[in-house]
C-alpha cells in the first residue's frame, strides 16, 4: 500500500534508534567536567524515551499507555536539554549531528504530545 508520500515510523525502532545515536555522540565530544555530567544525563533520558515506549506498547490498560507516552515526552524534552547544554567546541561535524539530535528530540516530542492531546480529546468527547 503506497504512504501517500507520508513518512511511516515504528516508534520503537524510532526511539531505539535516537539512543543509540545519542550514544555513538557522547563517545565523540571532548569530556570536560560539565560534558561528562550532561552526557551521563543524555543516555540515561535518552534511553528512558525508549524503554518507556516498550513498556507503553505492553502496557496493561489505556491508563498505564497514557502515563508511558507522557514519561515519554518528559524523557525527550529532557534530552532536548542535555543536547543543548553539551559543548562540541568548534566541531562542525558533532553540531550538525548534536542539532540533528536535538530536532529529533523535539519531534519525539511533538508525536508524544500529539498522543497525548488525541486521548484527550476522546474523553472530552466521551463527557
Amino acid at each position: 500500500m503506497e504512504n501517500m508520500g507520508k513518512k511511516v515510523y515504528d516508534l520503537e525502532e524510532r526511539t531505539e534508534k535516537f539512543a543509540k545515536d545519542c550514544r555513538v555522540l557522547i563517545r565523540r565530544v571532548f569530556k570536560n567536567t560539565c560534558n561528562i555530567e550532561d552526557t551521563k544525563q543524555l543516555a540515561r533520558s535518552s534511553g528512558s524515551v525508549a524503554a518507556n515506549y516498550i513498556e507503553a506498547n505492553e502496557s496493561l490498560s489505556r491508563k498505564d499507555f497514557y502515563y508511558r507516552v507522557k514519561i515519554c515526552r518528559k524523557e525527550a524534552k529532557e534530552s532536548k536539554l542535555w543536547l543543548t547544554l553539551i559543548e562540541v567546541g568548534d566541531n562542525a561535524e558533532l553540531k550538525t549531528e548534536k542539532n540533528r539530535l536535538r530536532e529529533e528530540a523535539i519531534e519525539l516530542m511533538r508525536i508524544f504530545g500529539s498522543i497525548i492531546e488525541g486521548e484527550k480529546n476522546k474523553n472530552k468527547d466521551k463527557k
